[in-house]
């Protein structure tokens, strides 16, 4: 796991108590949050909480995609891996990291998967 000061040193962000605080939540974190999963955890307004997540992205801290609810998900830069996004209830998780996803002269940074999770496939078979 990452620790903050290896994930900001060579960058230009100065390291706030705000800055601190949404970093130390996406660290902890074994999925890609929103804002409506970090607000009730962070002391700062929505504007505050995108300025900084925008810094962020800028210094390639972070990684963020936009999931079929219309909510932007937020993660900590680490190897290029593949999302699950539930096209039934949203949910969105991280596929294991030996997926292998590659295409021979491209660099990836993101991969989006759609489909239905485990969750909704058994609540649709038992109905």
């Amino acid at each position: 796991m990452k620790n903050i000061n290896t994930l900001i040193h060579g960058t230009n962000i100065k390291l706030t108590t705000a800055r601190k605080a949404i970093l130390e939540i996406l660290i902890a974190s074994s999925k890609p949050l929103c804002y409506e999963d970090l607000k009730d955890k962070i002391s700062m307004d929505k504007a505050t909480f995108y300025r900084n997540i925008s810094k962020f992205e800028e210094e390639n801290i972070i990684n963020s995609f936009e999931s079929n609810d219309k909510k932007r998900y937020f993660e900590v830069q680490k190897n290029p891996h593949a999302h699950f996004i539930c096209t039934s209830c949203s949910k969105v998780s991280c596929l294991p990291d030996d997926s292998n996803i590659s295409l021979p002269g491209y660099q990836i940074d993101n991969v989006i998967i759609k489909g239905i999770c485990p969750t909704c496939q058994n609540a649709s078979s038992v109905k």
